[in-house]
């Protein structure tokens, strides 16, 4: 790792972090800032942030800008993603993934290779989206999930998202993987409910992977504990 300083940091770094699965995205950001402040002796109120929220159960990709670079943030949270991962076929969950049990399960025998592959048609380019009840989107003042963690009803809007690209990657049933590139605000939980829904089938995502952002890839990415541990104590 690149030794920088704390002015570098001030005056303005992109950090390419590979989020560990079950940390949240606030998680992985405030353990780099307490990480920068005590090691390099940063003020407590310098300013860090994250490009584009990942699930706690979603690892990858997170971009965290300091200092000067924080102005960028609604910048890089505008390009397009790239996300890997499984959709589980013949069963939904309230949460679309793992977070919650399955609450119903659908007949997979008459679904094939090609019926598959038929259906990515139908979700490539523009298309409406419902954002998953259990998400951190405010209806009324309150997040989502908590409504639906209190048991409320709430009426969730369609938004319109763009997927610019979806290929299946392996056929496994009752799973597949997939890739897809996608536009900002992209629920890919949601993509993973609609895909089983279009095959008259049910589906939800059981495992996600970030792996890039516009031109940053995860490739470059670091862990957060070997990035606090590279830190030199000022």
């Amino acid at each position: 790792m690149e030794k920088l300083t704390p002015e570098d940091y001030l005056n303005g770094q992109i950090l390419l972090i590979d989020k560990p699965l079950k940390w949240s995205s606030f998680q992985a950001v405030n353990k780099l800032k307490y990480a920068l402040i005590n090691k390099l002796g940063l003020p407590k109120k310098f300013k860090i942030g994250h490009a584009g929220t990942l699930d706690p159960l979603a690892t990858g990709l997170l971009l965290v800008c300091t200092g000067k670079f924080t102005k960028r943030i609604s910048e890089l949270q505008g390009q397009a993603k790239e996300y890997t991962g499984t959709f589980f076929i013949g069963a939904t969950t309230p949460s679309y993934d793992l977070e919650t049990e399955v609450d119903e399960t659908f007949s997979t025998a008459h679904i094939d290779d090609a019926l598959i592959h038929e259906t990515v048609k139908q979700f490539l380019g523009e298309i409406d989206q419902k954002p998953p009840i259990y998400s951190a989107i405010k209806k009324d003042g309150v997040r989502l999930y908590e409504h639906a963690r209190a048991g409320e009803t709430v009426a969730i809007a369609f938004r319109k998202t763009t997927i610019h690209e979806f290929e299946i990657t392996r056929i496994a049933l009752p799973e597949i993987d997939f890739r897809v590139v996608c536009s900002k605000g992209t629920y890919i939980r949601s993509l993973a409910y609609d895909f089983g829904k279009a095959m008259q089938s049910g589906s939800h995502l059981t495992a996600l992977r970030r792996t890039k952002i516009g031109d940053y890839n995860v490739i470059d990415a670091q862990d957060v504990i070997l990035f606090e541990e590279k830190l030199e104590i000022n």
